[in-house]
């Protein structure tokens, strides 16, 4: 069983996971000069002073979540992953995004620092989810009892006023430099920034170190179990993980109760992205590597 982290003033979601037969997805993998020259050519804002970035607190729907990784395509548009479960409609056992409801496109998306138990904080730009895996598996009549269980990315659309407050580094510690396509080894470490409201606006909890429990064979390659120092709780849905080279190596989707209590299981980016490419008609679609360099001091 495993609770999914999202944080609403009335629900937590608990579901059990399906297993079944695998799928085989190839993400579109930019070279990493090719990737340094598409992200310089945005004027992001510095690191040290950005609004919006990896970690940043999301709100849909009065539900809050944190922000992953950022995304550009074709058309200069910039994007923030989080979870699709975010912006789920159903019952708190609804975690297979093939049968749950969910909001539409469109949808409209707070990005807060702050917020907390209170008050949502301080919103420093808004967007509209453009992209959703729990829609588009919806509309494309998925069947594949893995994909359904993990694929849990959704890409907010940053709204144009909002795009020169945007740096795509992840805090505390720098990257992505790339996309992880070989998954996790029992003992790989993993560096994550989470958060969730519960800790009161607290940044300096924000930062987390983990240890990877080695992919699971029967999932095909969609999820990720981990722990963490301090496991991931609700609001950090959503959350960026990084290899220990600094790789965008999953999302945060899950907190588990069996049969590794007090794990989280993060979905695998590269399958989650792969789906996106392929699904979302959005051309061009990628990961922006970030502007800092990955230094994982702790």
């Amino acid at each position: 069983m495993r609770f999914t982290p999202k944080f609403t003033p009335t629900r937590l979601m608990v579901g059990a996971v399906a297993a079944a037969s695998t799928v085989a997805l190839a993400v579109t993998v930019m070279p990493a000069q090719a990737a340094t020259s598409a992200a310089t050519a945005q004027a992001w804002a510095p690191a040290e002073t950005a609004a919006i970035h990896p970690g940043v607190q999301t709100y849909t729907s009065g539900g809050q979540c944190t922000a992953n990784f950022v995304f550009t395509d074709d058309a200069g548009n910039v994007y923030l992953g989080q979870a699709a479960h975010c912006s789920g409609t159903g019952e708190a056992t609804d975690t297979n995004g093939c049968d749950a409801g969910t909001l539409p496109l469109g949808t409209k998306v707070t990005f807060n620092e702050g917020g907390s138990l209170i008050s949502e904080g301080t919103q420093v730009g808004t967007g509209t989810i453009a992209y959703s895996s729990w829609n588009t598996m919806h509309a494309v009549g998925e069947t594949n009892a893995n994909t359904c269980a993990y694929n849990d990315l959704a890409l907010v659309k940053v709204s144009a006023p909002d795009v020169a407050k945007v740096n795509p580094s992840v805090p505390f510690w720098g990257g992505p430099v790339g996309i992880n396509t070989t998954g996790t080894a029992t003992g790989d470490k993993v560096y994550s920034y989470g958060n969730s409201s519960l800790r009161g606006g607290i940044t300096l909890l924000s930062p987390k170190t983990g240890i990877s429990l080695g992919d699971d064979a029967a999932d095909g390659g969609w999820s990720h179990p981990l722990y963490t120092l301090t496991p991931g709780v609700p609001g950090d849905s959503g959350s960026a993980f990084l290899d220990a080279q600094g790789k965008a190596v999953g999302t945060l989707s899950t907190l588990g109760l069996a049969p590794l209590p007090l794990s989280n299981n993060i979905g695998d980016l590269s399958r989650e992205l792969a789906y996106a490419q392929q699904h979302s008609g959005i051309p061009g679609l990628r990961l922006v590597p970030g502007t800092e360099p990955f230094e994982p001091v702790l």
